[in-house]
């Protein structure tokens, strides 16, 4: 009996406490686990002064401003603007509300719209045919090509249009010998974008244009330089609204330079009538243009 437990008292000596065995035998490298960290996720272990310095974020500026749409240029009121000056000249519009008394214009209006022979015409691009959205009327003694299309020579004016074209070439200076005709007849009546800028109508032609009726918008917009291939995103813009009885003048290198447009409108327009006067020259292949 006294063997058995002195063989007890000895087993029970070597089986110590289990927390103290592990301390002891984790004490002499505990130091060396402090300073390893975990980096990825296959558990790689390295010294905190192998690690690389945190990066701090630094804000610069990006090398390209980014550009913006201009906003558009409004003219409403009367008075000559010059809108740009090229190496192709100066571009101006001269802009004349009022210039029919309304009252006269009330009645010119309705007299145009009821005696001038309006048609539509059709367009033909790259093999499909399209209708103008307007009705139009030519006259002068010579035809005039726009769009692939050829208005045929029409030396009968209508009485009032001579009067009216006497009137403008009076007050304007500029006198012409031919006139295009333009009836929106509502507001999803339209003209695209371009340039009056035909071989026929010579180098920086004078345009005169008379509106009678709704009021429309007329746009205008520059032409990019060359190395913009095209791009209209952020030229110069201008929106002339035209009354019942404006006469809307553009000189100089306007064709050269600018394109215009009447678009489409989301609101209910009544009709307008738009008068263009200008001068068309029987040989324009042997001028410089």
């Amino acid at each position: 009996m006294e063997d058995k437990r002195r063989r007890a008292r000895v087993q029970g000596g070597w089986a110590g406490p289990v927390k103290s065995r592990t301390a002891s035998y984790a004490a002499p490298g505990a130091s060396a686990a402090r300073n390893l960290v975990s980096v990825g996720t296959d558990q790689t272990w390295m010294r905190r002064e192998q690690l690389p310095p945190k990066r701090q974020f630094v804000f610069k500026e990006p090398a390209e401003v980014e550009r913006k749409a201009p906003e558009p240029r409004v003219i409403d009121e009367q008075g000559l603007y010059e809108i740009s000056t090229l190496p192709t000249g100066v571009s101006q519009v001269h802009l004349i509300p009022g210039f029919i008394d309304s009252k006269q214009a009330d009645w010119m209006f309705e007299q145009l719209l009821q005696e001038i022979p309006w048609r539509q015409r059709t367009h033909l691009r790259q093999d499909l045919s399209c209708k103008e959205p307007r009705l139009t009327s030519w006259y002068g003694e010579l035809p005039y090509t726009y769009s692939r299309l050829t208005m045929q020579p029409n030396p009968n004016w209508h009485p009032l249009l001579t009067m009216l074209k006497e009137h403008i070439e009076k007050a304007t200076g500029h006198t012409f010998n031919s006139l295009l005709c333009n009836l929106y007849r509502n507001e999803k009546d339209s003209v695209d974008w371009h340039s009056d800028d035909e071989p026929s109508l010579g180098r920086n032609p004078v345009i005169a244009s008379l509106s009678l009726g709704a009021t429309r918008i007329f746009e205008m917009r520059k032409k990019p330089p060359p190395e913009e291939n095209g791009d209209y995103t952020y030229v110069e813009r201008v929106r002339i609204p035209l009354p019942h009885g404006t006469l809307l003048m553009m000189e100089g290198a306007t064709q050269e330079d600018w394109q215009h447009r009447i678009p489409k409108e989301y609101h209910a327009r009544e009709p307008r009538i738009n008068l263009t006067f200008r001068t068309i020259y029987p040989h324009p292949e042997g001028m410089q243009r």
